[in-house]
């Protein structure tokens, strides 16, 4: 199902130049109220993002912004394809390691692009992988919609077991396959979480998955979910990003995928 030879290439970021590439990924800047996740960070445009030996670096500093009348304590990177790329349905997955850390709230995920339309939740959400930086054996895939979503999203976890390398020490995959009746969380080529739409409409609510989807890489500090920072959270703290790859199944010869 993940090595189907029929998903085809259709879109990616190999991060193999010497800087962003700008023409696939903008820049989220600020902390606008905390993102609504009661976050710490200040996103910088481009002062926290990197390309170093093929792959993308966001690091999360502890170090001091002023924006207007606030202070803020930490800077980071939120990038995003929006009014770039986007896609409806496909493989959408990345390889990448995540920083340990108490307070550190990584994440590769989805918003729907009418977002600036219909607002959060109505949009939909998709979080390929979020990773709290306490807890190196366990991320997340969830789901969010009208009547789903914040606390009630629908979630699914992974958690990985000795030898298995954690997720803070070495690099895994992480993706989703989606189409019009589900979607299908993996880590590596193991799936773990799945959710349809006939599950969603059997509760009485919308499923909003049927349109374009944009893609955002980030690490927060701080936040609801993760908590807070400690003395003891490492700074510096690094998330890196080796790909970013978009693929489509291709029909076969009777026309059917």
């Amino acid at each position: 199902m993940i090595k189907d030879p029929r998903w085809k290439l259709v879109w990616s970021d190999e991060f193999d130049g010497k800087e962003l590439d700008t023409s696939k990924w903008r820049y989220d800047i600020g902390n606008n109220n905390g993102w609504g996740n009661g976050e710490w960070q200040y996103y910088t445009e481009g002062k926290n993002a990197w390309i170093e030996k093929g792959m993308l670096v966001i690091e999360a500093r502890k170090e001091t912004v002023k924006d207007g009348n606030r202070t803020f304590n930490y800077t980071s990177t939120r990038i995003k394809t929006e009014g770039k790329f986007t896609v409806q349905y496909g493989k959408i997955e990345a390889r990448i390691k995540f920083p340990y850390g108490k307070g550190l709230w990584p994440a590769f995920w989805m918003l729907g692009s009418n977002f600036r339309y219909v607002g959060w939740p109505t949009c939909g959400e998709i979080d390929i992988v979020e990773f709290l930086g306490h807890d190196k054996w366990t991320a997340y895939g969830t789901l969010h919609g009208p009547g789903y979503f914040g606390s009630n999203g629908i979630q699914g976890r992974i958690r990985l077991e000795p030898p298995t390398p954690d997720f803070t020490s070495d690099f895994h995959v992480f993706g989703i396959m989606w189409d019009e009746e589900k979607i299908v969380w993996y880590v590596d080529d193991n799936i773990y979480h799945i959710v349809t739409k006939s599950a969603i409409e059997s509760r009485g609510k919308s499923w909003v998955f049927d349109n374009d989807f944009f893609i955002i890489l980030n690490l927060a500090v701080g936040g609801y979910w993760p908590g807070y920072p400690t003395n003891e959270t490492p700074f510096p703290a690094r998330m890196y990003v080796d790909y970013v790859r978009v693929y489509q199944m291709e029909s076969d010869e009777s026309g059917e995928e």
